[in-house]
Formats: C-alpha cells, sequence, structure tokens
C-alpha cells in the first residue's frame, strides 16, 4: 500500500509539473502562437487545469491510501505534512480558479505547489509508527487544519506577488523593485536547497563526522555520537572529527553555542541554501538580461491590479481564521494534553504566533486604515516569507519540541 501511495504522488508531481508549463504556455505564448490570444489562452488554460485537477486527485489518492497503510493520519513527519501543505494549496487553487477563472493564476500558484512538494522530497519517506507524542486524534485536527489554513495563505501570497509583478515600475531603480528582487531570490535559495539536497542524495557523497560526546541508547549501552551532512561540509560540528570524508573538506567549525547533535549540519545546510539560491539567481538574470520582476511583468499584462488585490485578501480572510483554529486553538488544547501545559514557547510554536500576528495586522490594517492594493500585496508577500521561515528555517536550524518531524 505504500508503495501505491508513493506512486500515486509521484504521478501527482508529474502532473503539476506538466499543468505549470501549459499555464506559462497559456500566458506567454499568446504572442507568438499566430491565433487569436484569448483563444490560444482558453485553450491551454483549460487543459492545464485538467491537468492540475487530475494531479490532485492523484494527490488525494496518495492521502488515502498512505492513511489506510500506516494507521494514522499522514502528517506525522516533516514529508507527510509538506505534501499535505502542497495538497491544500492546490485544493485552494482550484476553488479560486472557478470562481476567477483567471488563467496566469496558475501559472504562479502551481509551481508554488511543486515547490512544496519538492521540499517534501527531501525528507525520508518512510512510513514509521507514531512516537507517543503524536498518539492522539488531535494530530489529525491540529496538523491538517494548520496546514490547510498555510495553504490557502499561500494563494493569497501568489496573488500578492502577481500584484507586485503586475505594479512595480521597473524602469530605472527604486526600493520596491529592489525588494521584490529580494523576494524572488529568496523563493530562489529554496529551489536551489531542493535541487542540490536531491541531487546530492542520489550521489551519495555524504560526510560522516564522530562528535566528542557520547549518547546512551535504549539498551543502555554508551556509543560515539555520529552526524550526517548529506551536503558537502562547509561547516563542520565544533570538535568533530571526520569518519568519512566527502567532497569537499570543510572550512570552518559551527559556533560552540550552537546546542544540538545537528545543529551545525542545519548551518551547513542553510549556507548551501543561500549561496545555491544567489546562484540560481545571478544565472536566470543573466539569462534573460533583465531583473526578474521585469521579466514576470509580461505574464500578467492586461490584467486589473484590483482583481489580483481581491483575490489576494479574499485568500488571506479565508486562511486566517483556519490557521488561528489549526496552528494556536487546537495545537494549545494538544499541548495541554500532550506536554500538560497550553503554551511553552517552543520555536515552532513561537513562530506560529509571529505568523498569526503578522496576519492580524494585516486584517487590521487593511479594514480599519485603508491599506489596499501595493501595501497589502507587500503584507501577503511577507507573511509568506514568515510562514517559509517556519517551514524551513525553524525545521533545518532550530532544536525543539517539534523536531521529531522527521528533519
Amino acid at each position: 500500500m505504500i508503495t501505491i501511495s508513493n506512486w500515486l504522488l509521484n504521478a501527482a508531481f508529474i502532473l503539476y509539473v506538466c499543468s505549470s508549463i501549459l499555464f506559462v504556455v497559456a500566458v506567454t505564448g499568446k504572442q507568438w502562437s499566430g491565433r487569436d490570444p484569448r483563444e490560444h489562452e482558453r485553450r491551454f488554460g483549460g487543459l492545464a487545469y485538467i491537468l492540475a485537477v487530475i494531479g490532485f486527485l492523484s494527490h488525494a489518492g496518495y492521502i488515502v491510501t498512505r492513511w489506510i497503510a500506516s494507521g494514522h493520519s499522514p502528517t506525522s513527519n516533516m514529508f507527510e505534512f509538506m505534501a499535505f501543505l502542497d495538497f491544500c494549496i492546490i485544493f485552494a487553487y482550484l476553488i479560486l480558479y472557478r470562481i476567477y477563472r483567471l488563467t496566469v493564476l496558475g501559472a504562479f500558484v502551481i509551481p508554488l505547489g511543486i515547490l512544496m512538494l519538492g521540499y517534501a522530497y527531501v525528507f525520508p519517506k518512510e512510513a514509521t509508527p507514531l512516537i507517543p507524542a503524536l498518539q492522539s486524534y488531535w494530530l489529525q485536527i491540529h496538523v491538517t487544519t494548520a496546514a490547510l489554513g498555510e495553504g490557502i495563505l499561500s494563494v493569497g501570497f501568489a496573488a500578492g506577488l502577481m500584484y507586485l509583478v503586475r505594479t512595480v515600475p521597473q524602469q530605472g531603480k527604486s526600493r520596491a523593485n529592489l525588494w521584490l528582487e529580494i523576494v524572488l531570490s529568496v523563493v530562489l535559495m529554496l529551489v536551489g536547497f531542493i535541487v542540490l539536497d536531491s541531487t546530492f542524495s542520489r550521489l551519495d557523497q555524504n560526510t560522516v563526522f564522530q562528535l566528542p560526546t557520547q549518547q546512551m541508547t535504549n539498551t543502555g549501552q554508551v556509543v560515539n555520537q555520529q552526524v550526517t551532512y548529506t551536503l558537502p561540509a562547509i561547516v563542520a560540528p565544533a570538535g568533530a572529527t571526520i569518519v568519512k570524508q566527502g567532497p569537499m573538506n570543510p572550512l570552518m567549525e559551527a559556533p560552540t553555542w550552537m546546542e544540538g547533535k545537528d545543529a551545525a549540519r542545519k548551518l551547513n545546510t542553510m549556507i548551501w541554501s543561500i549561496l545555491s539560491g544567489l546562484v540560481l539567481y545571478g544565472g536566470l538574470r543573466l539569462l534573460v538580461r533583465k531583473r526578474l520582476g521585469a521579466a514576470l511583468q509580461r505574464t500578467v499584462e492586461g490584467i486589473e491590479p484590483e482583481l489580483l488585490d481581491e483575490i489576494s485578501y479574499r485568500a488571506i480572510a479565508i486562511g486566517y481564521p483556519v490557521f488561528t483554529l489549526g496552528a494556536l486553538i487546537f495545537a494549545m488544547i494538544w499541548a495541554e494534553e500532550a506536554w500538560g501545559r497550553f503554551w511553552g514557547w517552543d520555536p515552532k510554536e513561537t513562530w506560529a504566533f509571529i505568523v498569526w500576528l503578522f496576519y492580524s495586522a494585516y486584517l487590521h490594517l487593511r479594514l480599519s486604515r485603508g491599506w489596499v492594493g501595493e501595501k497589502s500585496a507587500w503584507m501577503s508577500v511577507i507573511g509568506f516569507v514568515i510562514i517559509l521561515i517556519t517551514l524551513v528555517v525553524v525545521n533545518l536550524v532550530i532544536a525543539g519540541l517539534h523536531s521529531y518531524a522527521g528533519v
């Protein structure tokens, strides 16, 4: 059954990629297609939507079969959570598309879903028994609701980014187009991390360090601690010795204040993510010979900015209460049941609270201070960057009670 679920997820990934390509063709190829632009967009956009629906159904089949095979909600580790988050992003998109019939929205949202699913593939895919802390019906209630909220908020980000691409002037240099380039480079850092980690995982060029500390196993035996790097080692654990040499020697040791067996490995991962994102950004700039924002601007020509602003706001207005229920209220109830306290300032709890505060400020400023248009779009983009911090930085760098989730 696990094999079937993995096959269904792989099929969904391929279908999303094909759908994304067709969406891009639909919005960029109408200038050179030789036929009526509206007919070209309708034809390719409709086919892209059908592929997205089929991919979504295959994705749903993955969730059902994995749930049956594992006996619990498929949200118990980072692979399962990110795969489910991607499912929620596509679900929110399919609904919004039926409302607005905006083809270009798929050219932004479906690639975002591919990115999230690609991030899921970085983590171990094995279905393992639940640890005691997760053996509760609150697992499916808390995690699935939180993921659904984040998925809907992600669509708000895509529409907000489209608004900025559509409206930010690209002639000359300004603070607005500089920040837009920074946001695009952050997204490329996640892309670079996924590509690098997937590549080196297949090359099997791991670097293994032996730490100066020891740990006790479940049988009471004391053994030396080891940590394995998938990516080449730029930063080594403080005081560690190399057991297996990878493709390069470490350039430095991690600061001694970084606690945890995997702290240095997580820092190493972040460094590679930043470097790969900058290389990707530089390569794309050389390829298109203009700012990435200017290159993307052609895809949203002719779309009313007010429509994009409305889509972004509606997505956030729906996603905010769902996220509040899942990531805060249900999470606190489960924390009381599992750990005997409603709140403990664990890193994941803290960053979930920061996300909630930010979107609370977004809604307050929009409804009471009239922050619409560009200000609202920037806040939707920044909010998603904060979500990325909780999904990537907190999981890969900061240790906490939620670190059991397959990192």
